[in-house]
């Protein structure tokens, strides 16, 4: 038979079929795994969004030797070809072990699984190698591995495919946020605190390229490393250290100065900008302000830091957010603001974040009170996100991450 001419036909997309995900997390702090199981729903509307439903969630905090071998390469610390293999490997197994167990917990069984990875490297803005400006992304945990391990097809490394479209890469929440959160008559700010904190804009009623979304700064990651060193604690838990210390004003001013704050959004950060590098400039900076006045103690350094993360969110709103809600919903009932990630369980940094939000007429409550758990927030947003890939659907929003075009995020990896 005489083959036909032309370019092969494409088959026909797959119907939009309801699904049961499992969203799996690790975030910059590296202290675990979070996973959540949803029921993803297409749009009731050919019109309207997707819809989630969470069934259940789990956390699996990562082992002290785990953790300090991924804060080291992270680092640049200890790095090979063979270690890099090697960690992706032993992490594909780790999530294989999560979400396995949280099945078994639950009594349900995934249909699709969806990974974010270990980030080891962002880098959003372009930098010279081998003589050429190259933007890139390294999320490490090996999908062949969870695939063979559940028999289940899993969608992962999501960020460069808006990275390659002349995006950031990030933040990819604010699809979730838009999804679940949008509210008819209020104004909502989806605020998450994890090692990097986040802000999603929604103004009432918004379409989806009218979402403005950024990174605003560290939220735990500077805590957490300056509690592991002074106290050697992986966090504060409660808030409870930087409640017992007083706020070194003159370091938080200088701390302010920071460029990356000043910038226009669209714009990410990460451990590259605010990782250990940039703690012991913190630490060395209280130092210098109590060999000037009083003796420094060890709390005032926890205080200054976790001040830094309210200010920076405060800022943050002030600069971008406030004047991108009035734009966009001049007539809104109200403006609140939604907390969630491991931060949200900080009480110092969620009273300061009210005493500063309040006189703005910006309430504050989590995510919990709409529905979400604060911790499986990223997870669920993650089990959306391979929904949308496995149907062929852009799971990126370019208004927040800066990208030419809406694209579908993410690679899969068949059972």
């Amino acid at each position: 038979m005489k083959p036909r001419s032309g370019r092969p036909s494409t088959p026909p997309l797959p119907s939009l079929q309801p699904l049961l995900v499992a969203g799996i997390m690790s975030g910059t702090s590296a202290d675990g795994v979070d996973v959540a199981l949803c029921r993803i729903r297409p749009a009731a509307q050919t019109s309207g969004s997707p819809r989630l439903q969470l069934l259940g969630y789990r956390s699996f905090p990562y082992d002290q030797p785990l953790r300090s071998t991924i804060l080291e390469i992270a680092a640049g610390r200890r790095t090979t070809a063979a270690q890099l293999a090697q960690l992706s490997w032993c992490l594909g197994e780790r999530y294989a072990d999560a979400i396995a167990e949280t099945s078994k917990a639950l009594r349900l069984q995934p249909q699709l699984a969806a990974i974010h990875g270990q980030t080891l490297y962002h880098q959003a803005m372009p930098a010279a190698f081998l003589g050429a400006p190259i933007r890139c992304t390294s999320q490490l945990g090996e999908p062949a591995v969870i695939a063979e391990r559940l028999r289940i097809p899993v969608v992962s490394d999501f960020r460069p495919a808006d990275l390659a479209a002349a995006g950031q890469g990030a933040p990819l929440v604010p699809m979730l946020d838009f999804c679940s959160f949008r509210h008819p008559s209020k104004n909502r700010l989806l605020l998450n605190l994890g090692g990097i904190a986040n802000v999603t804009a929604l103004p009432a009623a918004c379409s989806i390229s009218e979402v403005l979304a950024f990174d605003t700064g560290p939220a735990n990651m500077v805590i957490d490393l300056l509690m592991q060193q002074l106290y050697n604690r992986p966090l504060d838990k409660d808030g409870a250290v930087a409640a017992d210390g007083r706020v070194l004003q003159p370091v938080l001013d200088r701390l302010l100065t920071n460029p990356y704050f000043s910038m226009p959004a669209p714009k990410s950060c990460g451990r590259e900008q605010f990782g250990r590098a940039f703690a012991q400039r913190l630490l060395s900076q209280c130092r210098r302000a109590a060999s000037r006045g009083a003796s420094l103690r060890r709390a005032d350094v926890i205080a200054t830091a976790t001040a830094f993360t309210a200010v920076t969110v405060l800022d943050a709103y002030r600069r971008l957010c406030r004047a991108h809600l009035q734009q966009h919903a001049p007539m809104a009932r109200s403006t609140e603001l939604l907390a969630a990630g491991g931060g949200a369980h900080n009480l110092t940094l969620m009273r300061q974040l009210q005493q500063e939000f309040a006189p703005l007429g910006v309430t504050l409550s989590s995510t919990a009170s709409a529905g979400l758990p604060v911790q499986a927030k990223e997870a669920a947003a993650f089990a959306l996100l391979g929904w949308l890939t496995w149907n062929h659907l852009p799971g990126n929003v370019p208004s927040a991450t800066g990208a030419n075009r809406p694209v579908v995020l993410g690679k899969v990896s068949y059972a």
